[in-house]
């Protein structure tokens, strides 16, 4: 079976059996090798934006003999995948405002899968916030640690696709700052690969404010209490 990075394998585990998984921007092609080969998904769907990628994940999936169980498909995001064509979804590695970019053009496409994966590179806030606004209802998440980076993940449904008591069993309400900037549940399970995070963005903001400029400018000082209000957050939350 193929080995994966410990981001990757941390991907792989928060998806569900299924029939049909679609990994968008697959790169070299190997999760979904991994997911069929593991018995996780029957048949998967291997999309990029370039040929370069998807002709490297090709060659992959031919030596792994996987060629009739893993389709390779050029797609700007979900463009080329239809409506309840797969069950499983999973947008990976791309900066924060590709990835809402991707949602809002495949809206449909997302809101009909049994669980949508997440994990943006940046902006993650932003990211949370537009699926939240979307009536998506988060079901899990993780966040892990590669090579002094920290990767949160987190795996989706949207509401519609859930009867009205599950509904009630998820959180629906507004989120925090907090919550919007380090996940609502892995505040909540106080995940320790969370903690590192919050102590690495702690030395972070400390640094930037004892860079700032000790000067009594408007843009300075508005810039000041944003990063002290930043520091006071993740104190609490690490309390």
């Amino acid at each position: 079976m193929i080995a994966l990075s410990k981001r990757m394998q941390a991907l792989a585990n928060l998806v569900s059996p299924c029939k049909t998984f679609c990994d968008v921007g697959t790169d070299h092609g190997f999760l979904p090798i991994y997911l069929v080969q593991a018995g996780v998904c029957e048949n998967a769907i291997a999309m990029d934006l370039r040929m370069g990628p998807l002709d490297r994940a090709k060659k992959h999936i031919q030596e792994c003999n996987l060629s009739d169980s893993i389709e390779t498909r050029l797609s700007d995001g979900v463009q080329k995948l239809g409506i309840r064509e797969a069950e499983s979804v999973l947008i990976a590695g791309m900066g924060g405002s590709v990835t809402i970019h991707i949602l809002t053009e495949g809206l449909e496409v997302c809101k009909n899968l049994k669980e949508l994966i997440l994990q943006p590179q940046s902006e993650i806030d932003e990211v949370r916030k537009f699926v939240f606004d979307q009536g998506f209802l988060l079901l899990s998440e993780d966040i892990v640690e590669e090579d002094g980076k920290f990767y949160p993940m987190m795996k989706l449904v949207h509401r519609s696709q859930l009867p009205d008591e599950k509904v009630s069993g998820l959180k629906v309400d507004l989120y925090s700052e907090a919550e919007l900037l380090y996940g609502p549940l892995l505040l909540k399970m106080q995940h320790p690969v969370l903690k590192e995070f919050l102590k690495k963005e702690m030395k972070r903001e400390e640094k930037i404010l004892l860079n700032l400029p000790d000067i009594d400018e408007d843009r300075i000082t508005e810039r000041r209490k944003i990063v002290e209000n930043k520091i006071h957050m993740i104190h609490e939350l690490l309390k």
